[in-house]
């Protein structure tokens, strides 16, 4: 999920963004999504226009600002819950479509991504959920959403705000003080017929969000479990790191609960890495397949050096200063990483990546299959085959950091084509797992509870 950033509301919005100035957004004709599409579009070079209908009704339009081509234009319209009307960098065009329009991830942004359907405040969006394509949506715990009636129960002093003009405006480096003062000259502005203000939402509350309970660097490294120099470097992998829910004087903070979800995301992507690596015979860690492919050419080539009567040795290898050991590990490196290095190794790991996916996805198929011929109302999934099974173990013990994507794919296939639920098709993984998987059982679980999609788990596993 990508955080734009406004620089500026519009006059006409109905849910300002706290702390940003307003703008006389009069240019736009904002009952015309059209009308806001060419006002950019194919108007010349450097100039942007979009529009596009949302799947449950309204529109979005976004637009270069023709008077300041360093900036733009969004507009989101809802059917219940009115219009936003935001100014944005005219580079985060795309980034804001793409989330108002295919992220499934509200339309109103406050607090470094916390946002807003509609109907309940969700943090940021960070645990992807492969079998859903998208962003584990998860709600803020005793959220109060405010409203611009709750904050104009203290009347500010419009006579001390001003509507900036397009033409010149610069984006302020820090929020504006008092903004109460301009929140109240723009209720005055707010026509008849406009969304009441007690559905005018500002911004939430939520004790995650309290100052005192946010989670400097130190503290975010604490919950994920690192050491806070292996945290993303500030500086140069800064768009690694979650969003920060405020800055500070000191640097960024974030709230425990985004702190936790960034940390459960950390696991998923690096945990299968770890959890099944193991030592080289040159002292590095490396996939624990790889590792034994490794260590099984090593004895194969190493016996054959010890052995005088071997015809590779009749044929005058000279196992010069090294020890047998010595060189047969070097001499095994090689084709133990050409076994399973897909861009040009013996096994196509990709294409046995897909394969498996489609060979636990057909025996799924078969029991729907089955189901339907006895016109049972549930579908019983039966374990996977032991032969797929054996292939699953090959692949994650010499992929583990492509488990995450292979389950992700498994479950979000059985979802579309055969209409079963993440969660059963988790369950059915772990059990066949468990019956014929070569890893241990604890190793087993480790692993699903790391690369399974979120919804392909148990609320007791979560």
């Amino acid at each position: 999920m990508s955080w734009i950033q406004p620089v500026a509301n519009g006059l006409r919005s109905d849910h300002p963004v706290p702390g940003l100035p307003f703008i006389n957004d009069e240019r736009l004709p904002l009952d015309n999504p059209d009308a806001i599409e060419r006002t950019g579009r194919n108007q010349g070079e450097g100039l942007w226009g979009r529009t596009d209908p949302l799947p449950d009704g309204g529109w979005v339009a976004f637009t270069t600002e023709t008077k300041n081509r360093a900036y733009a234009w969004a507009v989101h319209q809802h059917p219940t819950y009115g219009r936003t009307v935001l100014l944005i960098r005219d580079q985060d065009m795309s980034d804001l479509h793409h989330d108002w329009t295919y992220g499934r991830n509200g339309f109103l942004y406050r607090h470094g991504g916390y946002w807003w359907d509609g109907t309940a405040w969700h943090r940021p969006g960070q645990v992807v959920d492969r079998a859903y394509e998208n962003y584990d949506a998860r709600p803020v715990e005793d959220a109060v959403t405010v409203t611009a009636a709750d904050l104009l129960t203290h009347p500010g002093e419009p006579g001390n705000a001003r509507i900036m003009k397009i033409a010149d405006f610069t984006a302020l480096d820090e929020p504006l003080p008092h903004w109460r003062d301009h929140l109240a000259l723009w209720a005055a502005s707010r026509r008849p017929g406009a969304l009441p203000l007690d559905r005018c939402v500002i911004d939430l509350r939520a004790p995650e969000l309290q100052p005192a309970r946010l989670v400097d660097r130190t503290g975010l490294a604490q919950i994920a479990g690192l050491a806070p120099d292996d945290l993303p470097d500030p500086k140069y992998g800064r768009s690694k790191l979650p969003v920060p829910q405020t800055e500070t004087a000191e640097g960024p903070r974030w709230s425990e609960p985004v702190a936790r979800d960034w940390a459960e995301q950390h696991r998923r992507v690096h945990g299968p890495q770890t959890l099944l690596s193991a030592t080289t015979a040159f002292g590095t860690q490396q996939p624990r397949g790889l590792v034994a492919d490794h260590n099984r050419l090593t004895k194969i080539i190493s016996d054959v050096l010890k052995d005088p009567d071997s015809p590779q040795r009749k044929s005058g290898f000279k196992r010069g200063k090294t020890t047998p050991e010595e060189s047969a590990a070097q001499l095994a490196w090689w084709p133990a990483v050409a076994l399973s290095d897909d861009t040009n190794g013996f096994i196509p790991v990709a294409a046995l990546r897909t394969t498996l996916v489609e060979a636990v996805v057909g025996g799924l198929a078969e029991d729907v299959e089955r189901a339907g011929k006895k016109n049972r109302a549930g579908v019983s999934l039966g374990d996977i085959r032991r032969d797929v099974v054996k292939l699953l173990d090959w692949y994650i013990l010499r992929e583990p950091g492509g488990t995450p994507v292979l389950f992700g794919e498994i479950c979000l296939l059985a979802r579309v084509r055969l209409g079963l639920e993440p969660r059963d098709v988790g369950d059915l993984l772990r059990r066949s797992l468990h019956l014929d998987s070569e890893l241990d059982g604890e190793t087993v679980d480790a692993l699903l509870d790391l690369a399974l999609p979120p919804s392909a788990k148990r609320a007791e596993d979560r």
